[in-house]
């Protein structure tokens, strides 16, 4: 009789605490934490100098170009360098259409100018959205004798979602490096 009684309890038990109600989790985002940000001088030879992440690795080419790579986001920054030799406009075309190339995946690009009068430093930087290959596109100029476009990079496919918390700490790296760099002359 005891038996039965503690295996009715038990079925008993188990029917009522099987429901066939489906809770919905809560919304949640994948939160990943960056270290925060350190800059230092950049220590080149170019003609230009600019502030860089410490957590960047940068490497050099001969023509002033760099590559800012960040390995624990899997992305970099591709600096290139050209010298104004009466073709201003022509490299402005360029940067601007490198940037629009982003238009067919992208959902938005916000062009935002950049004008540093003392130190001679004029730009644009565009933050692309949506699933486009690269998150940001800038380029700066002295309108005289230098130019630099520079463009942000991830080594994994398009997904804006997933890439989002990076793309935004590398914006403000690029920030910083509009804001801080400065033609040697």
């Amino acid at each position: 009789m005891k038996h039965s009684i503690l295996f009715f309890v038990i079925v008993a038990a188990l029917l009522v605490s099987c429901k066939d109600e489906v809770l919905p989790k809560p919304k949640a985002m994948l939160r990943l934490d960056y270290p925060a940000a350190e800059y230092a001088k950049s220590g080149s030879d170019c003609v230009y100098t600019f502030d860089k992440n410490i957590l960047s690795e940068i490497k050099e080419s001969k023509d002033c170009s760099m590559v800012l790579d960040y390995p624990m986001m899997n992305g970099s920054i591709y600096l290139t360098y050209k010298p104004v030799q009466g073709n201003l406009d022509t490299l402005l075309v360029d940067a601007q259409k490198l940037s629009y190339e982003h238009v067919v995946k992208a959902d938005n690009i916000a062009e935002q100018p950049f004008i540093n009068q003392e130190d001679g430093v004029y730009g644009m930087f565009y933050e692309v959205s949506g699933n486009a290959a690269s998150q940001s596109q800038f380029y700066v100029t002295d309108s005289i004798n230098h130019f630099v476009t520079g463009s942000l990079y991830f080594y994994a496919k398009p997904n804006y979602d997933s890439i989002l918390p990076a793309a935004m700490y590398l914006q403000n790296d690029i920030r910083r490096i509009m804001e801080s760099l400065r033609w040697k002359n």
